[in-house]
């Protein structure tokens, strides 16, 4: 297995359609108007139904579990901070980077952030920390 070293970069596109949303609703309990009432959503800021911010997050759980580093990764912390909404059927990018490695024991820190495919703009801005034995 190839070990992934400070400064490595892995980028994935996603979208989450409304009918996630609501399965996540669903599994959460979160069932906020914001996120399933478009006609409540039309009164507020957004204009529209916002995703769950926890749901956006999850894509950072899916990637570092399959694919970067992936098999075998143990998600140790997770730090998000939303910066703008995201909307349902809409094309965003999820950035990782490498910031720290600790290969006694088997840990890196990777930045992870979401930014929306059309506008450019930054919705999401964090970090994890994970631990997997063969990767670090």
């Amino acid at each position: 297995m190839a070990t992934i070293s400070i400064g490595t970069v892995y980028k994935h596109q996603f979208s989450f359609s409304q009918a996630e949303v609501i399965l996540f609703a669903q599994v959460s309990g979160d069932n906020n108007p914001l996120h399933l009432d478009a006609d409540f959503a039309a009164t507020t800021q957004f204009k529209k139904p916002i995703i769950h911010g926890a749901l956006a997050s999850s894509v950072f759980s899916k990637i570092m579990g399959t694919a970067f580093p992936g098999f075998g990764s143990v998600y140790l912390e997770q730090h998000s901070k939303y910066l703008r909404p995201m909307f349902v059927d809409q094309a965003y990018e999820a950035v990782f980077e490498v910031i720290s490695t600790n290969a006694e024991k088997h840990t890196a820190e990777i930045s992870t952030e979401i930014f929306d495919i059309t506008t450019g703009k930054k919705t999401t801005t964090g970090y994890a920390v994970i631990m997997n034995l063969e990767k670090f």
